[in-house]
């Protein structure tokens, strides 16, 4: 069973403990008045989260008596299981982590937009790259071949089958290996992986090292796709809606900040992750809208289907929040 898979089934067992009592950012039942609350936020050391960051740094999330630590994940397949079961208040995962955990029956619940393509192709922040001497120019190149992702059955595999079909091939015939983002350049410069799907900063990490992009794949896969979200628990989101709420303001106000700050998102990447200053400068940084794109969701859980991740239709409309 894939990675994400097994973990999001494996939930279903504790989502009714969770439910007994986890996921509490304290003892008390309300986020009012002077009261601060100290909240667990799961989030992926990569660019896409720098918004959280910046919120924290300018303060929205005190001037609303919320004290946040952020605690860095792997990824949706760690922060899912981490609010279910309560380890979490909050989290960030794209959004196929959490459409599948949907399907699964998963108490979950999208509040905030989290980030998105930029939308426009050999501009994007991700993109598939390939070593200087491959002779594959384009996703449709990529039949027969194998493509490395940080999780299978996810985000890059959907895009990259969509972008193979775009082209005109066929999307079945590509194979996937997963591989960690930071090991991914090191695997193209020895020839252990033919193709690897990646995001900043290691995106521009690989094309400085000569290798190739061939398809900006989330630029094609849907217009302004949302990618990424914050997301809690039904329970968590019931038990303190103000608190929920807050925690979502501030969020938006992180992301106006950093579509506003594109150089204080550059500056504050380097506080989180290992990237050098040049490098930060050098990266192309994600879009933050505010509000999610709810019609590129629905395109990415119907092509969910289509390439056979989920077994259903995810209810989109279940999970996400009216006002995110």
């Amino acid at each position: 069973m894939r990675r994400l898979l097994a973990p999001i089934a494996a939930l279903a067992m504790v989502t009714t403990l969770a439910a007994c009592g986890g996921g509490s950012s304290d003892d008390s039942a309300s986020s009012g008045g002077s009261e601060v609350k100290h909240v667990k936020v799961g989030a992926i050391p990569i660019v896409d989260v720098a918004p959280i960051y910046l919120a924290k740094e300018q303060g929205f999330f005190k001037k609303r008596n919320i004290d946040v630590e952020i605690v860095q994940t792997t990824g949706g397949a760690a922060a899912v299981p981490g609010v279910v079961s309560g380890d979490f208040q909050y989290a960030f995962a794209n959004v196929t982590s959490l459409l599948l955990a949907q399907t699964k029956g998963l108490p979950l619940q999208v509040i905030a937009s989290g980030n998105a393509s930029t939308g426009k192709e050999d501009a994007d922040f991700a993109g598939i790259v390939v070593p200087p001497s491959s002779k594959i120019t384009n996703a449709k190149g990529l039949e027969g071949h194998t493509v490395a992702v940080n999780n299978l059955k996810n985000i890059g595999e959907i895009g990259i089958r969509a972008a193979i079909e775009k082209d005109g091939g066929d999307p079945s015939k590509v194979k996937f290996v997963e591989m960690a983002f930071p090991d991914m350049p090191a695997a193209l410069a020895s020839g252990k992986i033919e193709a690897a799907w990646l995001v900043e900063p290691f995106f521009t990490v690989a094309k400085k090292a000569g290798n190739k992009l061939i398809s900006s794949n989330l630029a094609v896969t849907a217009p302004d796709l949302t990618v990424g979200t914050y997301f809690t628990s039904k329970q968590q989101a019931q038990k303190d809606p103000k608190l929920t709420a807050d925690f979502a303001a501030a969020i938006q106000e992180g992301l106006q900040y950093a579509q506003d700050n594109p150089d204080a998102v550059r500056k504050v990447l380097q506080t989180y992750t290992q990237i050098k200053p040049d490098a930060a400068a050098a990266i192309t940084l994600p879009a933050f809208p505010v509000k999610i794109n709810r019609e590129s969701v629905e395109t990415m859980s119907e092509l969910m289907v289509k390439y056979g991740m989920a077994d259903k239709k995810p209810d989109v409309d279940a999970l996400l929040d009216k006002n995110a």
